[in-house]
């Protein structure tokens, strides 16, 4: 049987305690993995063992698919009504409600962001997403096509089937509730790889699908490592669908998989290396906080993070100065603690990778004009940092870093920041700071990106689509555009004159 977590939390932030069990989620149970193994789960804030998991290997994600196709064939896709799925995607919602402060905990303990942020936002906006998709599920409809009066034509918007859904680890719980909510709306069964550096709220959330009314073998969870069970999901000839958010790198690699096995559907939301351009009318005091927000936000671990700061040359220096002083403000601390802005990055290697691209910078030229270093003696913590006199072809403006880490960027005019921004491989966010609403909206639409964000930066909802041009992804999340990542469409032709 599988082992049980329990964790007692005493802190400023929260005084209470979660229990359950670790193993892998198949038909509506907790088990070992088949072979028996286990995964330590590490905390950031000290890089301590917080506790180990069931690891799952290639065949629990046979048994795992072959238990969602049986849930498909008889309690769920075209046998659940669209008002069964809204109904029980709803006290799903609920139930998270109830749990709102257990889900915040163990997100701030296994991801290391704060508590607060992980209470305000990510626990409440994965509840909200699971609401909105409640809405659509008993509202997926078709059309009825004209052609002549000899015929009736009419389009069906169906479930795909046995869908695979691998997850990352910057927003645990928050992508859980991206991927689940508009397969479940639509009808399909589920298998999910959470990453393994994050693994406890999404293991944490089998209970509550059990206490909602989701039926066994709907959603399925086998943790496990990229190269085993997300290679198994990727190439698997039952799942016809696979999504994933995650590196451009790993995107690849499960598209490629995806092509050689059954060219199943992939939808994927992958890196950004976003330009937040600021322009010498926009009102400075916001501007810096929201630059701020958009690359200090999860310590730097978002994939639409605003790294490339694009600043007009009439207010780059009073930019950069109070652009440096809210830096150096930041609060950077245990997750739980009170007053604490940043907690520490998500694991060592991910500590050790941006490290690394600190170190490219200083060895390319550019100047460490704020942080640059590690921050206390233990855990994963580096301080937020700011690069100036930088250059276009360094690494550090080029790729994504995927921590506290920016470029500040002199311009000259709407042209120069406007070629600026787009010589990127990436497309996924953009901003643009004016109070001229003309250059605001034309500026926004010259920019190669699918979301553009005007006076704002990481500002996302439910109902709002997104995703990625160029390397940043295929496909859109959220909003009504999501829902096309989970159904066939079939038009039906039924002849009413008898005649060939």
């Amino acid at each position: 049987m599988p082992a049980t977590f329990t964790q007692q939390f005493d802190t400023p932030k929260y005084k209470g305690s979660v229990s359950f069990s670790t193993g892998l989620f198949i038909d509506g149970k907790f088990v070992d993995g088949s072979d028996n193994t286990t995964i330590d789960v590490i905390n950031p804030t000290n890089g301590k063992v917080i506790t180990s998991i069931s690891e799952g290997t290639a065949k629990d994600v046979d048994i795992a698919v072959d238990v969602a196709q049986k849930a498909f064939d008889t309690v769920w896709g075209l046998n659940a009504s669209g008002s069964q799925r809204s109904n029980i995607l709803w006290k799903l919602a609920q139930v998270m409600e109830s749990h709102h402060k257990e889900l915040a905990a163990l997100e701030a303990l296994d991801n290391g962001k704060t508590f607060g942020w992980a209470y305000g936002t990510d626990v409440t906006f994965s509840i909200n997403v699971i609401k909105y998709f409640a809405g659509w599920a008993d509202k997926i409809t078709g059309q009825t096509i004209e052609t002549d009066e000899r015929k009736l034509i009419y389009t069906r918007h169906e479930p795909i089937g046995v869908v695979g859904q691998i997850i990352p680890w910057n927003f645990p719980l928050l992508m859980w509730a991206w991927k689940i909510a508009p397969a479940l709306a639509t009808g399909n069964t589920i298998v999910l790889k959470p990453s393994e550096f994050t693994p406890l709220t999404a293991i944490y959330m089998c209970n509550l699908l059990n206490e909602a009314g989701v039926p066994p073998g709907v959603v399925n969870i086998v943790t496990g490592y990229g190269n085993t069970v997300g290679a198994a999901i990727s190439s698997h000839m039952k799942i016809q669908k696979v999504a994933f958010t995650g590196s451009t790198l790993v995107g690849r690699k499960i598209m490629e998989a995806a092509a050689k096995s059954n060219l199943k559907t992939v939808t994927l939301e992958l890196g950004g290396k976003s330009p937040n351009i600021i322009f010498d009318d926009a009102d400075l005091d916001k501007a810096v906080d929201w630059a701020a927000h958009g690359i200090f936000w999860n310590h730097g671990q978002a994939c639409c993070a605003g790294s490339r700061i694009f600043v007009q040359a009439g207010i780059y220096d009073k930019f950069l100065e109070k652009f440096t002083a809210k830096a150096k403000s930041i609060r950077i601390g245990d997750p739980f603690g009170e007053n604490i802005d940043q907690g520490p990055q998500v694991s060592q290697i991910q500590y050790d990778r941006i490290m690394g691209y600190i170190d490219s910078g200083r060895q390319e030229g550019a100047k460490v004009h704020v942080g640059g270093e590690r921050h206390g003696t233990e855990g994963y913590f580096i301080q937020p940092t700011i690069f100036t006199d930088v250059k276009p072809e360094m690494k550090i403006v080029q790729e994504e870093i995927f921590g506290p880490v920016g470029v500040v960027i002199k311009f000259e005019d709407e042209a120069d920041v406007i070629r600026q921004a787009n010589d990127t491989v990436y497309g996924l966010a953009a901003a643009v700071f004016t109070q001229n609403l003309n250059r605001a909206i034309e500026t926004a639409h010259k920019l190669q990106a699918g979301t553009a964000w005007v006076n704002c930066v990481n500002q996302l909802h439910a109902q709002v689509p997104f995703g990625g041009y160029k390397q940043s992804g295929i496909g859109r999340e959220l909003g009504e555009y999501a829902l096309s990542n989970y159904t066939n469409v079939k038009a039906v032709h039924i002849n009413l004159q008898h005649t060939v």
